[in-house]
């Protein structure tokens, strides 16, 4: 990380998300966290990876009236894409225990996209992962969702916790970004962003 950390740019993380933090602390990266409230609506027409672009794109809108030259912002978004909708996090445990039964036994998408803001430039890029359920009976759903209650989680789960250790069967792609930040791709952008402009 040397290359990142020895460079002029200052690695802000525009999220207030737990996970993204411990997952960008694991990379040795140095960072700062800057948030700032933005209402997450979209419009209804678009579908899977557009709307998590959207949405990150409307998150980096109000750091651009305070970036300096030396900062690299990162924002993010991630959802839920099954059946052709959107799932993002649950308003209450019951609509949490729906989303898990419409899961159980089915393979749904996992779309993350990632928004790097420079003083020059904005940039995204977009990991859709695929996560196989298997057959979660009742049980299972409401011990997580009442012991865990996972109302701050898209898709009302956490792959790193139990429920994911005892129900996902199969992935295809970026687990990091299931848990919402693909961080291969994320180290890779930011040291292209600083070799360009080094």
């Amino acid at each position: 990380m040397d290359l990142i950390n020895n460079s002029k740019y200052k690695i802000v993380l525009g999220s207030s998300s737990s996970r993204r933090k411990q997952l960008l602390e694991m990379t040795g990266i140095n960072f700062s966290i800057k948030t700032l409230p933005v209402k997450e609506d979209f419009p209804d027409k678009l579908i899977g990876k557009q709307i998590s672009e959207y949405l990150v794109s409307k998150k980096t809108e109000p750091f651009k009236k305070i970036i300096t030259k030396e900062e690299i912002i990162i924002t993010a978004d991630t959802l839920v894409w099954f059946k052709n909708k959107c799932f993002g996090k649950p308003k209450n445990k019951n609509e949490a225990k729906e989303m898990l039964s419409l899961f159980s036994a089915n393979t749904h998408s996992v779309i993350t996209s990632v928004g790097f803001l420079t003083s020059q430039k904005f940039e995204i890029i977009t990991e859709s992962t695929e996560v196989s359920y298997k057959n979660l009976n009742n049980d299972e759903i409401d011990y997580y969702v009442e012991t865990v209650n996972p109302i701050d989680k898209a898709g009302s789960y956490g792959i790193q916790d139990w429920i994911g250790m005892i129900g996902v069967e199969n992935i295809v792609g970026s687990y990091t970004s299931v848990l919402g930040l693909p961080i291969p791709q994320v180290i890779n952008k930011i040291s292209s962003i600083i070799e360009n402009k080094s």
